[in-house]
């Protein structure tokens, strides 16, 4: 199943950030440009406290996660 390595990174050069839901993992991740390195089989990404590294192959899912000011408590 999974997605492209090329369409992954396209959609996350696009947007800057993308959410994905990986099949061994319970809940979504979110992928930034500058944490993030997409091979051709793997997707790399650097986090605080280590390095997560997966199969592109496991990724069930994919979309672009927005903010707003509600979410951040601003609205008027």
């Amino acid at each position: 199943m999974g997605i492209e390595a090329d369409d992954l990174r396209e959609k996350l050069e696009q947007n800057g950030e993308l959410m994905i839901a990986v099949s061994e993992f319970e809940e979504p991740l979110e992928l930034h440009l500058h944490d993030t390195e997409i091979e051709d089989e793997t997707v790399r990404i650097q986090l605080t406290d280590g390095v997560l590294t997966f199969e592109t192959d496991a990724i069930v899912g994919t979309w672009h996660h927005t903010h707003s000011l509600e979410d951040l408590g601003l609205e008027d």
